[in-house]
């Protein structure tokens, strides 16, 4: 079934009517929720996890990427594998992309380079007197990549040396630092409240964009989507769709 694909030229032709296809299964209401949460999703910033090993921490970040609408997470497992706790995320990860990085002997340089590659700016997360104040951020320069590093060492050493800038969030206690999760609730707050204000700055989804993530939701949401779609391209063989 799968070598059938490469019939057809004009794939993104394809992709639309398999999602036109899919989107017959939903209802209009489930359609109509699933065009506005896109219309608010960006790519213009994205959260990166370093080494996070409390799998409530973790969830709880990937629960309020998923509220602020960022649609990438990028995480990165060196020691600690990323675990998620279903109670806390309450269905969050499903609605996200998340990149993992886990391969290589230095999974954080590896996540460096495919960032830049994509336009990021990379931007570590940490308590230095000498960091620029999260009000301060200049959004406007271009893509970021917000990294947010271990509950207790933060950011490594690799991403120290190779960020772009650094960013802390103003406090007025004695203790040094957030929780992760409040930290990166913290900024994300208020990036996505600055940039979904912004005149100037492109960060909405593009159409291609928004198709690609929303095939992904039907597949999600669609019980038995694989033989949904498999009976979809059996139709297309048979001149029956």
């Amino acid at each position: 079934m799968q070598a059938s694909l490469f019939c057809f030229t004009n794939i993104d032709f394809m992709d639309e009517k398999l999602l036109d296809f899919l989107s017959s299964c939903v209802t209009p209401e489930r359609l109509a929720l699933f065009d506005r949460v896109l219309d608010n999703r960006t790519n213009y910033i994205t959260v990166v996890l370093e080494d996070i090993y409390q799998p409530q921490n973790a969830s709880a970040v990937l629960r309020s990427c998923d509220c602020f609408g960022i649609q990438n997470v990028h995480i990165i497992e060196n020691r600690n594998i990323f675990k998620v706790d279903k109670e806390v995320d309450m269905g969050a990860a499903k609605w996200l992309t998340l990149h993992r990085y886990h391969k290589k002997e230095n999974n954080s340089l590896e996540a460096i380079k495919i960032l830049r590659k994509k336009g990021y700016r990379i931007v570590a997360t940490t308590p230095h007197c000498n960091d620029n104040l999260l009000p301060d951020f200049n959004l406007s320069k271009g893509k970021a990549a917000f990294v947010f590093g271990s509950e207790k060492p933060g950011i490594s050493e690799i991403i120290s040396n190779n960020a772009d800038e650094f960013v802390k969030i103003p406090m007025f206690g004695f203790t040094e630092s957030f929780n992760i999760s409040v930290s990166t609730a913290l900024v994300m707050h208020e990036l996505a409240n600055r940039l979904r204000s912004a005149e100037n700055i492109n960060w909405k989804f593009t159409q291609d964009e928004k198709n690609e993530i929303k095939l992904k939701w039907l597949r999600t949401t669609i019980k038995k989507s694989k033989l949904i779609e498999k009976r979809f391209y059996e139709g297309i063989e048979t001149g029956k769709i």
